[in-house]
């Protein structure tokens, strides 16, 4: 089991997604909460009854699996509904990524939650790794990767976690500008630094920053 668990967090685009994939290359458990939410309501699962006794039939697809569309339309249409939504759907994803945690045969695992701070979530982990870019690199790789108009992206950022809200929670910081060799060199100190702190808890009071 590990025992010791970084929380990974950023932005849109700012390449959290790219930073955890360097950790899986060097061997680190991963524990992507945004797959844990679609595994825990796919077809036979608890939380999905749960969600259909909740919301009614109308809520599943054809081929017995979650319409997230007509779930949010409903879900969100009030308060109560999304409250109801949440009562189900955080306490399954959180025991799965214990399990997970639990699972793990490694002195740390990677726990990557795009709304970490926002959800409160940074108080459950050890450690706040925060993948951090420009503004306006943030808005350039919206645009290309989503096809998006700039208004559109910038409007994106906007109803996003506020970033210096983010980056005063952060025990660690890269900032991802864009060097794939500077970002590869970063992740690996930050492995080494991990390992050496998931052993030896004294040294876990350092803060690290890229560059």
């Amino acid at each position: 089991m590990a025992t010791f668990v970084v929380g990974l967090t950023g932005g849109i685009a700012s390449g959290k997604s790219t930073v955890a994939e360097h950790f899986a290359a060097l061997g680190v458990p991963v524990i992507d909460a945004d797959a844990v939410a679609r595994e825990v309501v796919a077809p036979g699962e608890p939380a999905l009854q749960a969600l259909i006794e909740a919301f009614g039939e109308t809520i599943v697809a054809g081929d017995g699996t979650l319409d997230r569309a007509r779930l949010r339309e409903i879900a969100f249409s009030d308060d109560a509904h999304r409250r109801q939504l949440e009562g189900i759907l955080h306490p399954a994803i959180g025991a799965r990524m214990q399990q997970r945690i639990i699972e793990a045969d490694s002195p740390y695992v990677i726990q990557m939650v795009p709304l970490l701070v926002e959800t409160g979530a940074h108080q459950l982990v050890d450690r706040v790794l925060v993948v951090d870019a420009p503004e306006r690199t943030q808005i350039e790789r919206v645009t290309a990767r989503d096809g998006v108009p700039t208004e559109q992206a910038e409007a994106i950022l906007r109803a996003q976690s506020d970033r210096e809200h983010r980056l005063t929670h952060a025990d660690d910081v890269i900032v991802n500008d864009g060097d794939p060799e500077h970002l590869t060199q970063w992740v690996s100190e930050l492995h080494h630094a991990y390992m050496d702190m998931a052993m030896n808890p004294q040294i876990r009071q350092q803060n690290l920053h890229y560059p």
